[in-house]
Order: structure tokens, then C-alpha cells, then sequence
């Protein structure tokens, strides 16, 4: 998912760099929204891990 993430980062600078606004500002908003997704499940992930050693 992070590897996803760094895709849309990756077209979203490139459409900037080209000038296409609208393109740059939706893959952003992707990359955004799944940076946030994999840091919850990150974050989860690492709690049950924890919890499952106690």
C-alpha cells in the first residue's frame, strides 16, 4: 500500500511539473489518503503484535 502511495506522489509531481492541475491535485489526494491508510494499519498492526507477546 505504501508502494502504492509513492506512485500517485510520484504522478502527482509529474503532472505539476506538466502543468495538469487538476490531475496533480487528485493523485495527491490519493497518495494522501492511502499514506494515512497504511499508517493505520501499520499502527494497528504493531498493537496486536505487542499485545500478542504479553
Amino acid at each position: 500500500m505504501l508502494s502504492y502511495a509513492l506512485v500517485f506522489l510520484v504522478i502527482a509531481i509529474i503532472a505539476a511539473i506538466f502543468g495538469f492541475g487538476g490531475v496533480a491535485v487528485a493523485a495527491a489526494g490519493i497518495a494522501k489518503i492511502l499514506f494515512f491508510l497504511f499508517l493505520v494499519f501499520f499502527l494497528v498492526s504493531l498493537i496486536m503484535h505487542l499485545a500478542r507477546r504479553v
